[in-house]
């Protein structure tokens, strides 16, 4: 039975453990010389805004590479259930070859869980092998968003990061894989299986981190001051006759920011900064500096106006610390979903008559 499923599954296994061998051997080749790029820039970087403009040139010099690169570890686990889960079953069922291995003093357990152990456990090995390369040699463009607080969303702890990082996709291809070949029990038909397959895996991945990844692990609650070192988005709108002013702030490094309020003194939300006209222009922008570089930032005189006036900003976040928890926490999740499934289509494919 092991070595008919290997038989069967050899095609898919060679173009996926392929294409992450191409993948790693690329990585290994590109990754030290990226690693000497980086170290070399900070060692000669000198004063804190010249090390700024270097990790920003950095970032955006490898952005590309950064992204395609967290859209390999995203999308393999899809992949897997598409192209692994769905037809393991299905294929046998439209060809009636099931039939055969039933007649041969196999039992539909045996069967079912030598196709689940051996695909599945592939499954994991490849998301493993992926998330290890990509992490190694994305290491430095981490270090660089860690440093530069200019370079928003890309923290270990961000959604869009975490999903291609740690140990979660090992539970999404374990889920992914069951995913697909719950479905293709269900439905019999390879085709629809892989739709289906597809469709779910990504609504999950989509509403994970907006619904459910947040409360995993309990974040932090704070109000603090808006200063002129934390803020963040800073917009101001003339266009009602007063000034108008939104704002919010970087609670920590490398956080990752559910929600970002503003409150006035009573503690009470509220949508804008309203500045009245009698109050002058303290958060316009001073004139150019005369090198004629732009001024950085609002000038100090509005952070002043924003405290006397008592408004702080209230914000709910996992710090970078939280990476971990969370990672462990919905890898959990997601690892006890994928066992939900296989039982289920062990019950099912036991029960059902094919």
């Amino acid at each position: 039975m092991i070595w008919l499923t290997l038989r069967q599954f050899r095609v898919q296994g060679a173009i996926v453990f392929g294409g992450l061998a191409v993948l790693a051997a690329a990585l290994l080749i590109t990754g030290p010389g990226l690693a000497d790029e980086y170290s070399s820039g900070v060692a000669s970087c000198g004063t804190p805004d010249n090390c700024s403009q270097f990790y920003r040139s950095f970032f955006i010099d490898h952005q590309y590479y950064f992204g395609g690169l967290l859209a390999v570890v995203v999308f393999l686990p899809g992949i897997i259930g598409v192209f692994w889960g769905a037809p393991l079953i299905t294929r046998e069922l439209e060809h009636g070859t099931h039939r055969l291995v039933w007649n041969q003093s196999i039992t539909r357990t045996r069967w079912l869980a030598a196709k689940f152990g051996l695909v599945g456990l592939a499954a994991v090995v490849a998301a493993a092998v992926a998330v290890v390369a990509v992490d190694w040699w994305t290491d430095p463009i981490d270090e660089t968003a860690l440093n530069d607080t200019t370079i928003n969303g890309i923290a270990r702890v961000s959604p869009i990061v975490f999903a291609a990082r740690g140990i979660a996709p090992l539970g999404y291809a374990a889920f992914a894989f069951a995913l697909g070949v719950t479905a293709g029990v269900l439905v019999r038909r390879t085709l629809p299986a892989m739709t289906i397959t597809l469709v779910v895996f990504a609504a999950v991945q989509i509403l994970m981190p907006v619904f459910v990844r947040p409360h995993l692990v309990s974040p932090v609650h704070k109000t603090i001051e808006i200063t002129a070192d934390n803020h963040g988005d800073f917009m101001l709108d003339h266009s009602s006759g007063e000034a108008r002013l939104q704002v919010d702030v970087d609670p920590e490094r490398g956080a990752w920011t559910i929600t970002n309020d503003t409150v006035d003194a009573s503690g009470n939300k509220v949508g804008e900064i309203e500045i009245p006209k009698g109050a002058g222009d303290p958060c316009n922008p001073p004139p150019p500096e005369p090198t004629g570089e732009a001024p950085k930032g609002p000038p100090q005189a509005c952070f002043d106006y924003i405290k006397e006036q008592g408004f702080r900003q209230e914000v709910v976040y996992h710090p970078a610390d939280h990476f971990w928890r969370l990672q462990w926490a919905e890898t959990g999740l997601f690892t006890v979903l994928a066992l939900g499934l296989t039982g289920f289509c062990f019950y099912w494919t036991r029960r059902r008559n094919f």
